[in-house]
């Protein structure tokens, strides 16, 4: 049923009242993969980075990392089903370390050469940046097509996040599930 959802372009959210909430916002944030590449100043952060970034080895620790905050979306039974899409190979995450530690990450749901990134989160200054930053280089080195963001913020804008309208945004997608992408 995600896996479905997602093709259509629809996304859930959890409530804390243990309600599911589906999302197709109008106008959609994604992040342009052709024509954003990380400034000057990111990439000395990546290059100068005393983390270590990993895929994939720690998928339902970033979940939890990014549900670790006063008020979230993110119920244990999302956590249960996007992990079983990570045991699918449709969910994917990036992780940060340091001295051992889990720091920072990425997570989202991949589906043909479309990336749906969900949350991230950091417990040190510039993790969730590298994390993002880690999986921007890795999505255009894969020739992933579309970089889904949901809904633009802040914090995503000032990452190159830009919005585009529901109808732009289903043409995108329908065009990035004709093609695969291995993660």
């Amino acid at each position: 049923m995600l896996l479905a959802a997602y093709a259509r372009g629809w996304f859930p959210m959890g409530h804390e009242d243990g309600a599911l909430y589906w999302h197709d916002p109008d106008p959609r944030a994604i992040f342009p993969l052709e024509d954003l590449s990380p400034g000057r100043t990111s990439r000395r952060l990546l290059q100068r980075s005393p983390f270590r970034t990993t895929r994939d080895q720690a998928f339902t620790e970033v979940m939890r990392g990014c549900a670790d905050r006063p008020e979230t979306w993110i119920t244990e039974e999302m956590i249960i089903a996007y992990t079983a899409l990570h045991e699918l190979g449709h969910a994917h995450s990036v992780e940060v370390w340091k001295e051992g530690a889990l720091v920072g990450g990425i997570y989202g749901v991949h589906l043909g050469s479309a990336f749906f990134g969900e949350s991230m989160f950091g417990r040190e200054s510039n993790a969730s940046r590298i994390a993002f930053l880690t999986l921007l280089e890795h999505l255009q080195h894969r020739g992933f097509h579309l970089f889904d963001s949901q809904y633009l913020n802040a914090h995503t804008a000032l990452l190159g996040a830009v919005e585009i309208p529901r109808g732009a945004f289903r043409l995108e997608l329908a065009s990035a599930l004709q093609r695969e992408c291995r993660f």
